[in-house]
């Protein structure tokens, strides 16, 4: 539960700082039609900020994934090792989340 919550998270981040970077560019192509020597330093300076953020935004999914699957990789092997210890885990933890449930 805890991990589609973070996976989930993670994807409306990335989904979020894609959408600024495609933003950003759309409006780098806007400011084409601007003139002059600071307006052309600008767009280069965001230009190539945007492509370090595409870098730093593909390294940061990837890393993400990695560490994503170990961790589903460890649990599942915790599991196949100590199946009934991983049902009494799991059934303490339902029991506490029932009892917390029913004080509200």
């Amino acid at each position: 539960m805890a991990s589609i919550k973070a996976k989930t998270a993670q994807e409306i981040l990335l989904n979020d700082f894609q959408t600024l970077v495609s933003d950003t560019e759309r409006l780098l192509e806007h400011t084409k039609s601007i003139a002059g020597d600071q307006a052309d330093e600008l767009r280069d300076q965001i230009h190539d900020s945007l492509l370090r953020a595409r870098e730093t935004l593909k390294l940061t999914e990837d890393s993400l994934r990695q560490r994503g699957q170990a961790a589903v990789t460890a649990t599942e092997d915790y599991v196949q090792a100590n199946p009934w210890q991983s049902v009494g885990i799991a059934a303490g933890v339902g029991f506490l989340i029932g009892l917390l449930a029913t004080r509200r």
